[in-house]
């Protein structure tokens, strides 16, 4: 079933108006989204590889976690419901630090037009890897890398295999710089 999604405004203001996820892509109706990177206190960031079954970026490594605001849903309320879905992790409104709203305004050659604003949280990771449960249609896998490993990833952001969307530089060194706040 096709989940339905708020149209907001260029700008991000809510629109009143709501469609389902596949018409949001296909017209490139501007929506929310949120994200939430998780760290640890020894300076891990968790990444998820995306499914292969995605038609966005599939087995892209990114995000820790990443999801559509349905309609009439709180950006928190997105958040935590897909912490849980995506890699089974119950968190609070409490442990989630909203870090900033990111443009991410894309066309993909598969006439995807993805108009997004990334409501983006950090939150620290207080179990181990192996605690988490992937959702096999979202994530095919999951992996800690050090603060130094994502730094490196984002300085070579054109040459790194599959990691991160070259386009997002400027977010991904903003996440970083954030979780490297966190843990000093």
């Amino acid at each position: 079933m096709d989940e339905f999604i708020d149209i907001v405004t260029k700008q991000g203001e809510p629109t009143g108006k709501s469609v389902p996820k596949s018409i949001i892509h296909k017209e490139g109706h501007y929506h929310n989204t949120a994200h939430v990177w998780f760290y640890t206190n020894k300076g891990d960031i968790l990444l998820s590889q995306r499914s292969s079954k995605k038609v966005i970026c599939p087995l892209l490594w990114d995000v820790s976690v990443a999801g559509h605001v349905d309609a009439g849903e709180t950006i928190i309320h997105a958040a935590i419901r897909e912490t849980k879905e995506e890699i089974g992790l119950s968190i609070f409104k409490n442990g989630l630090n909203k870090i900033g709203i990111f443009e991410c305004f894309q066309t993909y050659e598969n006439g995807i037009i993805d108009n997004e604003f990334h409501h983006t949280f950090i939150s620290e990771l207080k179990i181990t890897l192996s605690d988490l449960t992937p959702q096999i249609e979202e994530v095919e896998a999951l992996k800690l890398v050090s603060t130094d490993n994502f730094k490196q990833l984002i300085d070579n952001i054109n040459n790194n295999g599959n990691h991160f969307v070259a386009s997002n530089k400027s977010y991904y060194e903003t996440v970083l710089q954030n979780i490297i706040g966190r843990i000093r």
